[in-house]
């Protein structure tokens, strides 16, 4: 009798005692993630498609601006939404064409956690200096007559920003490199995560639903 009220004595210390272990445990993981010794991402891998931006860049570093020239900073817009951010130059050909229908097309995609994403393009140009120089569409439309007329038509609800001279290379330098790259950007305005042409459609899917799904905002 002493030894079985013993014994369940040890596993009422035991059940008790693993929420303790399990908090000391994370507390010393943390400590040494944030000192810097222990790369937890590098250790365990990562599910995403695209490629982390580490460190994250924030967006509201560089003063964005509508179309008319009026400041318009990120996290005063976009309060509750992710961003699919396509970056631009003075000129949407080939590649940007994609990146815009192929963004449009993982936006209708998402379903039901469609209105928890947005779409922005992102230029020093304005639209309406940007030129237009493609000789077909992704979906076989019509080609428009101007970049305007492109968002207008095809694009509804893309958010057109302007930035700084010198900003784009800064904010998206892996763009610069690749033009075929765009960008997730989280409600606080860190650019998160990059994507070019090797990422297929259904691999971004995923990661935005995994991304929606543990995402508080």
């Amino acid at each position: 009798m002493e030894n079985s009220q013993n014994n369940n004595r040890m596993v009422l210390l035991l059940i008790a005692g693993i929420p303790l272990i399990m908090i000391l445990a994370a507390t010393w993981l943390w400590y040494f993630v944030v000192r810097g010794d222990l790369d937890l991402v590098g250790a365990l891998g990562t599910a995403n498609s695209g490629m982390l931006i580490q460190p994250p860049r924030q967006i509201d570093d560089e003063t964005i601006l509508n179309q008319a020239g009026v400041p318009y900073p990120y996290v005063e817009h976009t309060p509750s939404q992710w961003t699919m951010l396509i970056p631009g130059g003075p000129r949407c050909a080939a590649a940007c064409e994609r990146q815009l229908y192929l963004t449009r097309q993982i936006h209708l995609g998402i379903g039901k956690d469609f209105n928890r994403l947005r779409r922005m393009y992102a230029s020093e140009s304005t639209v309406a200096d940007t030129r237009l120089a493609l000789d077909s569409l992704s979906d076989e439309s019509a080609v428009p007559d101007s970049f305007d007329d492109l968002l207008a038509s095809e694009h509804r609800g893309t958010e057109a920003v302007r930035l700084p001279a010198g900003a784009a290379g800064r904010l998206f330098p892996e763009w610069k490199a690749d033009p075929s790259t765009w960008y997730l950007v989280d409600p606080r305005g860190w650019i998160m995560m990059s994507y070019d042409a090797g990422v297929s459609y259904k691999d971004v899917i995923g990661d935005l639903k995994f991304l929606l799904k543990n995402s508080s905002s």
